[in-house]
């Protein structure tokens, strides 16, 4: 059986493609850097992270992007012997105007080499590719109408590619303007049976999300929509675990069956806040006689287990729970932030067995943040570290952060008092936005008896988040209240349509002398709590 989510945690919007007996799925990275996360499998069961494309300056460039900005809704494709990846860098995301600048890179193969970037338009997000059967291709984004007349979600364009002269070519037609379930986004283009399908999301990325479809005999539309509207949705079935779902993509087997991928979240009872963020589902479908795709079993709502398909399981090694910085590369679980120059924010190499982090902007800063850190992917977890550092002001702080974005974040951190000197701190913003309130949990800082290392551990137990520390081989202290870990959600912040991402857990330095002091981390453990 499949079980949803088939991508945990923070894995929006997601994009399958096959190749043979290959699959792979793109999902959404937003500020974090590289760019765009691809998984494959060989099963649809089993999946593992396979690349992050966009891994250069020339590629991306997030420096300045405000918080769920970046790149949202890649494409991925397989023609011509290449894949092709489309993907939008999103600049700006409040009040009326949005800056979508719409790329595409292409890579013989999943692991590269991947090319610069041609830059396609700007008129929109979600763009897509689509490869006609005569050779053809076809360039498909939604359109944002800063004039809100009567939305902002002003329909789906088409326009034609040249894949020799790297441009859009020929006249540029809005082929479909959505149901009223409205803010048509995310489009796919599909061909079968003489038919023309589009997939698309509506309702917003909130609890009002689905995934419609329409056909046309002509690419070019008009398109009917499909007798029941949408193919998935949560909102008719509020007791469903399986909330948000919506923007979704199709994939067929070698074996001929049917399966979707979509967005979903896993809100907490009673609270409507996803901490898991958005994440990767999967429903099996049909082709019903009527020529129309419907999931398998119950209409419309999302299954949690699904049958999977006739093929051969793939397992692949478990992640290593511990992770020791030995061999010099970062585990490929971590990101960071906006920049595409990691040599200023961190190294593997500095000092042997450790990740050095160099302090660098504020924490929440949009430009340069030396804050390396992996997905929350359980509900129940503990994560660890060891952080060797010697501050020499209170402008100075590295330690073990839980965050969601630059107003939801709690942090434990190594730092110095003019009267204690070495000594552990606490920050936290709650969700304050658009204020931003910095908070400090702890009466006054806890004064270390030792300059060297220290460690530090968070845990998550239902809604609870709590700190604690370790020195010179002792035992585990508590530090600090016990926090709402719900807070790094969504719905906590400025809301489902505010709000993009997901939990993030990992290690930061911050010094706002400018100077780029150094702290170093000895290893980063993070597991599954029964």
């Amino acid at each position: 059986m499949l079980r949803n989510p088939i991508l945990p945690g923070f894995n929006p919007d997601p994009s399958i493609c096959r190749v043979g007996e290959d699959y792979y799925i793109a999902t959404s990275t937003f500020e974090w850097f590289p760019g765009v996360q691809i998984h494959h499998s060989r099963d649809l069961v089993n999946w593992q992270l396979a690349a992050r494309p966009l891994t250069r300056a020339s590629q991306l460039d997030m420096r300045g992007n405000p918080d769920n900005c970046g790149i949202w809704a890649p494409c991925l494709t397989f023609a011509d012997g290449l894949f092709w990846l489309v993907y939008t860098d999103v600049k700006r995301n409040e009040g009326n105007f949005k800056d979508t600048h719409n790329y595409i890179v292409t890579a013989p193969r999943i692991e590269g080499p991947w090319s610069d970037p041609v830059r396609v338009n700007s008129s929109g997000f979600d763009p897509s590719l689509f490869h006609d059967d005569d050779g053809r291709k076809w360039f498909v984004n939604m359109v944002w109408d800063q004039r809100k007349m009567p939305t902002a979600f002003a329909g789906i364009l088409l326009q034609e590619y040249d894949p020799v002269e790297k441009r859009l070519t020929g006249p540029v037609r809005n082929i479909f303007k959505g149901t009223e379930r409205g803010l048509v986004e995310g489009p796919h283009l599909y061909k079968r049976n003489g038919y023309y399908y589009l997939l698309t999301a509506e309702g917003g990325t909130g609890y009002r999300h689905a995934v419609t479809l329409a056909r046309s005999k002509r690419l070019t539309g008009p398109y009917e929509v499909h007798p029941d509207k949408h193919v998935v949705s949560s909102l008719t079935f509020p007791d469903n675990p399986i909330q948000r779902a919506g923007h979704g993509d199709i994939v067929e087997t070698q074996t001929g069956e049917t399966y979707l991928v979509h967005l979903m979240g896993r809100p907490v009872p009673g609270l409507n806040r996803c901490q898991m963020g958005r994440e990767t589902a999967i429903q099996k479908c049909v082709w019903g006689e009527d020529g129309w795709l419907r999931l398998e079993g119950t209409p419309l709502e999302p299954q949690q287990t699904v049958k999977a398909p006739g093929l051969p399981l793939h397992p692949f090694p478990a992640e290593p729970v511990r992770q020791d910085f030995d061999d010099g590369k970062l585990p490929s679980a971590f990101q960071w932030l906006r920049s595409p120059e990691p040599k200023r924010l961190f190294s593997n190499t500095a000092r042997k067995g450790h990740l050095r982090l160099f302090g660098r902007e504020s924490l929440g800063s949009y430009f340069e943040q030396a804050l390396v850190a992996r997905r929350q992917t359980h509900y129940h977890y503990q994560a660890e570290t060891s952080v060797d550092c010697d501050p020499e002001t209170f402008q100075q702080t590295a330690g073990l952060i839980a965050y969601y974005g630059r107003f939801q974040f709690f942090y434990l951190a190594v730092s110095w008092g003019e009267k204690i000197g070495k000594c552990l701190t606490m920050m936290a913003c709650p969700g304050s936005f658009p204020s931003g309130d910095l908070t400090f949990p702890l009466d006054t800082p806890v004064p270390l008896s030792s300059s060297g290392p220290v460690r530090m551990r968070v845990e998550t137990e239902g809604l609870a988040l709590r700190f604690s520390y370790a020195e010179d081989g002792g035992g585990w202290t508590r530090i600090g209240p016990v926090f709402d870990a719900t807070v790094l959600s969504d719905e906590a912040g400025r809301g489902e349509h505010g709000n993009f991402t997901g939990a993030f857990v990992g290690m930061h330095a911050m010094d706002l002398t400018g100077q780029a002091w150094v702290a170093d981390f000895d290893y980063f453990a993070y597991q599954d709590l029964p």
